[in-house]
């Protein structure tokens, strides 16, 4: 008759699955500012389709250069992130400087984008109405909108990393040990 394995370690589900969470982000905080990072990427390369579409529609001076900025600094920015924050390290300064300055420049090119798109839409002569046909263009204005956001968001998550580090230090995440009753004094000394 074969014997059931039992495990040593007690199913927690669902509690456990809450208190590794809470130690890894203890441990790495800034993997909150990475997954606000990683959105405003995502919301941006995902729809580059609508995007790519109003640059052609309204064709205007930079839009195709402010669109491969925003691209190209997004993927950048992930690059300096990783190197920004080392393993168990201080976070490097340097990196940190040019990923703001990354930054600044998708905010500067998404800026300029949305203007393109007002000037375009809103023009005395011959404007570009937003029909069926034409709402891309309202999707890629949203999603610029929506990238820019992401980027501020992350970039204030970065600078109050310290703030919400020290108190989601102050979480406890220690297992609780169940009493095994008072254990008696063990003789240690030699028998004869």
């Amino acid at each position: 008759m074969k014997q059931k394995q039992v495990s040593s370690k007690p199913k927690r589900g669902i509690k456990e699955f809450v208190r590794k969470f809470f130690v890894s982000l203890k441990r790495s905080p800034q993997n909150i500012s990475l997954v606000a990072l990683l959105a405003a990427f995502l919301i941006y390369s995902l729809n580059l389709t609508p995007i790519a579409n109003t640059t052609a529609k309204i064709n205007s001076a930079n839009m195709g250069q402010c669109e491969f900025a925003a691209m190209l600094f997004s993927i950048l920015a992930f690059v300096c992130f990783m190197r920004a924050f080392p393993k168990r390290q201080k976070p490097d300064k340097i990196m940190l400087g040019l990923l703001y300055g990354m930054f600044t420049i998708i905010v500067f090119a998404d800026s300029i984008y949305l203007m393109r798109i007002s000037r375009a839409v809103s023009r005395d002569s011959n404007p570009i109405a937003i029909t069926d046909e034409t709402a891309y263009i309202s999707t890629a204005q949203s999603i610029v909108v929506l990238h820019i956001i992401f980027i501020a968001i992350c970039a204030v998550l970065m600078l109050t990393l310290p703030v919400y580090g020290k108190l989601l230090k102050k979480i406890n995440t220690s297992i609780e040990v169940e009493d095994n009753g008072e254990m008696e004094v063990i003789d240690i000394s030699g028998e004869d």
